[in-house]
C-alpha cells in the first residue's frame, strides 16, 4: 500500500477500497502491519500548528502605520506635560490591541476546540478479534465498527451498514443525522452527499455499521479543515482595501501636518 487514498473512496466499491489498503473486513489488520503503517502515516491525530507566543501575539497588534504615529503623538504629548491627552491617547492604542489579541485567542480556542473533537475511542478488528484502542492508533486498512453513541474515530468507508445515521453537523452544517447506505457514488458526488462515508469526528446517532479507514490525521476531512483555518491569512475584501488605503492617505497627511507645525513652531 503506497497512501492512503481517502480522496475517491466513495466512487469505488468496498472490494477495490480493501484491495488497494490491503486489508480484510473480516478479520482486519494484523498487529504487525498496524505497527508498521502507524510508523508509515504516523499517529490519527491533527498536527499542531505552530503559533506566536502570547506575548509576540500581543506586540504584533501594535505593527501598524497608524499606531506607531498614535505611540508617538503619545510620547510628544507626554513631553509637552499633557498628561490627560496622553493617556487618552495610549488608552485607545491599548484597548484595541487587547481586542485583537483576545480576538486572535478566541480563534486559537477553536483551533484546540476542533482538535479534541477526533480524539475518542475505537473498537477494531485486529487480526479477528475485537479490540478497544484509542483513536490516535488507527492506521489505513483498520476495520472499525460503530454504533449509536459512538464518535466516529476516522474517515471510514462503509462496508456493511444496519440503519445507520450519522450527525455531520460538526462537518457540514447539516441539522438532520445523515442515513447512510451502501452503494456506489459519482467522482464528483459532494462532501455532505457522501453517503457511504463516515467522517471524523462525526457522532452516530442510530444503529450500526462496519468501515475501514481511508483517511487519518491531516488526511481526514475534519484535517483539512483545521489545516485551512491554521494558514489562513487576512482576506482583503473592497472594505478593507479601501480602508488600508484611506490609513495610508492619513498617515501621509498626518506626518505632513506635523513637519508643516514643526517648521512653524521653529520659526
Amino acid at each position: 500500500m503506497d497512501g492512503q487514498v481517502n480522496h475517491d473512496t466513495h466512487q469505488l466499491p468496498v472490494h477495490e477500497v480493501l484491495l488497494l489498503l490491503e486489508t480484510d473486513v473480516s478479520r482486519g489488520l494484523t498487529q504487525n502491519e498496524a505497527m508498521d503503517r502507524l510508523q508509515r502515516f504516523g499517529p490519527n491525530v491533527l498536527p499542531l500548528i505552530r503559533r506566536h507566543g502570547p506575548l509576540i501575539q500581543f506586540l504584533l497588534q501594535f505593527h501598524h502605520p497608524l499606531i506607531y504615529i498614535l505611540l508617538a503623538a503619545t510620547i510628544v504629548t507626554a513631553l509637552l506635560d499633557e498628561w490627560v491627552d496622553a493617556s487618552v491617547i495610549f488608552g485607545v492604542v491599548l484597548v484595541n490591541a487587547i481586542v485583537g489579541f483576545i480576538q486572535e485567542s478566541r480563534a486559537e480556542r477553536a483551533l484546540e476546540a476542533l482538535m479534541s473533537m477526533v480524539k475518542t475511542e475505537a473498537t477494531v478488528l485486529r487480526e479477528g478479534e475485537k479490540c478497544q484502542i484509542s483513536s490516535s492508533s488507527l492506521v489505513p486498512g483498520d476495520v472499525v465498527l460503530v454504533q449509536s453513541g459512538d464518535k466516529v474515530p476516522a474517515d471510514l468507508r462503509l462496508a456493511s451498514i444496519r440503519e445507520l445515521q450519522v450527525d455531520e453537523s460538526a462537518l457540514t452544517g447539516e441539522s438532520v443525522p445523515v442515513v447512510k447506505e451502501e452503494l456506489l457514488l459519482p467522482s464528483d458526488t459532494a462532501l455532505a452527499d457522501r453517503r457511504n462515508l463516515a467522517y471524523s469526528g462525526t457522532l452516530v446517532t442510530y444503529g450500526q455499521g462496519v468501515g475501514v479507514v481511508v483517511g487519518t490525521g491531516a488526511e481526514t476531512e475534519i484535517g483539512r479543515i483545521h489545516q485551512l483555518i491554521g494558514s489562513a491569512a487576512d482576506i482583503a475584501t473592497p472594505l478593507t482595501k479601501k480602508i488600508a488605503h484611506f490609513s495610508q492617505i492619513l498617515t501621509v497627511v498626518i506626518l505632513g501636518l506635523a513637519t508643516v507645525t514643526f517648521g512653524i513652531g521653529m520659526w
